[in-house]
């Protein structure tokens, strides 16, 4: 059971700049087991301190791939009767059941959780006036800030977030991840940036579809949270990486920016890039940087983020934070050591290294990877 000593930091080095990222999805659409994540993750071991872990798979639950997964996690069981309670009135539940665990020597004091695969109730829906994913999104809100003791790892449909605090590799078999396949996993090693080492507060951070896993720290946290609280978003676990989440949830399914674009607000091109910009390009990114001023991430940090069809990698800039791109056959990889590629796949067909502020995303629907360096050309790679 969940008890205050696993909030506390038992580590002195809170070294904001050692956190591992790595994702890979197969751009066929093929789903493949856990191993090949957990042993790059664990590659990049001394990036990580046992304070926070976690992964985030896709393509995890094809039986109820229609349905809104919901990871929960409770400190107690009156969090969790209260949940159960509020699901009850909001949503038809098709399946709630205990996230299989294992017992283990070096997780500890672990809390309960939950998974529910739940449709949204129709007469809910027209009162809101919402589409699933935003009444989702609602209700998670909800839980995370009114329900004490409760708090939703990830929402999506076909997706789920399994994180704590602990080694990846450690949490992975706490979990039996290898009793899982998904066709995209995205995995995070350290600590949440500017929170205690807890359970909740590890990434990847989920809000509905939109999963990520951050290295760095924004500077730019407090104007990023106010700007997205104004627009309904509940910035419960007070760390940066949550801000990114719901970012790319604001801008991509809310105001159906497209990804590419989306990408260079929270890290803009300069302004004498802009400049000189042709006439209609410029106007764009002009109109971008002053609509969204407030969501322009500053500070170091380097980003995987995942979504379905799609895997994202982005940097700061400057590129302060590293991040490596590598290709072979179908498979995309974004890690932030080329040394955790090669582990699992040393016949790489491509390796490369993003330019600050330059955006990769591997598409599944199209079967291709997409470089988008800094803001001016777009390469397909077959």
């Amino acid at each position: 059971m969940y008890t205050e000593r696993s909030r506390k930091n038992l580590y002195d080095d809170k070294i904001f700049s050692s956190c591992a990222i790595f994702g890979m999805i197969n751009l066929k659409g093929e789903r493949f087991t856990s191993k090949k994540p957990v042993r790059a993750v664990s590659c990049m071991r001394e990036r990580g301190n046992g304070l926070g872990g976690g992964f985030a798979i896709y393509g995890i639950y094809p039986d109820f791939k229609d349905t809104y997964a919901f990871h929960v996690m409770y400190m107690n069981t009156r969090a969790k009767k209260r949940v159960e309670r509020f699901l009850t009135r909001n949503f038809r539940t098709l399946l709630s059941e205990e996230i299989p665990t294992e017992n283990s020597n070096v997780i500890l004091d672990p809390p309960i959780f939950w998974r529910y695969f739940l449709e949204p109730l129709p007469p809910r829906l027209k009162d809101e006036r919402a589409d699933g994913d935003e009444y989702v999104v609602n209700k998670v809100m909800k839980i995370n800030a009114k329900i004490r003791g409760a708090y939703v790892l990830s929402s999506g449909k076909d997706m789920g977030v399994f994180k704590g605090v602990g080694f990846p590799e450690d949490l992975a078999e706490f979990f039996r991840l290898d009793e899982y396949k998904g066709y995209m996993w995205i995995c995070h090693a350290r600590f949440p940036t500017n929170t205690p080492g807890w359970w909740g507060g590890a990434h990847p951070f989920n809000i509905v579809d939109w999963s990520v896993a951050h290295n760095g720290e924004l500077s730019s946290y407090g104007t990023n949270r106010r700007y997205l609280e104004m627009h309904g978003y509940k910035c419960t676990m007070h760390t940066d990486t949550e801000v990114i989440a719901y970012a790319f949830d604001l801008l991509v399914r809310r105001h159906r920016i497209p990804v590419e674009l989306a990408a260079k607000v929270l890290a803009p091109p300069y302004w004498e890039e802009i400049d000189a910009m042709e006439p209609r390009k410029r106007l764009m990114f002009m109109a971008l940087r002053q609509v969204y001023q407030s969501l322009m991430m500053n500070g170091p940090f380097s980003v995987v983020v995942a979504h379905h069809g799609e895997l994202i990698g982005l940097t700061d800039r400057k590129k302060l934070r590293p991040l490596v791109m590598g290709v072979e056959d179908n498979v995309l990889y974004i890690s932030s050591e080329e040394a955790a590629i090669r582990f699992i796949s040393p016949n790489l067909d491509k390796i490369m290294r993003p330019s600050g502020g330059e955006i990769i995303i591997g598409r599944l629907e199209r079967s291709r990877v997409i470089e988008i360096p800094t803001f001016t050309r777009m390469v397909q790679i077959k």
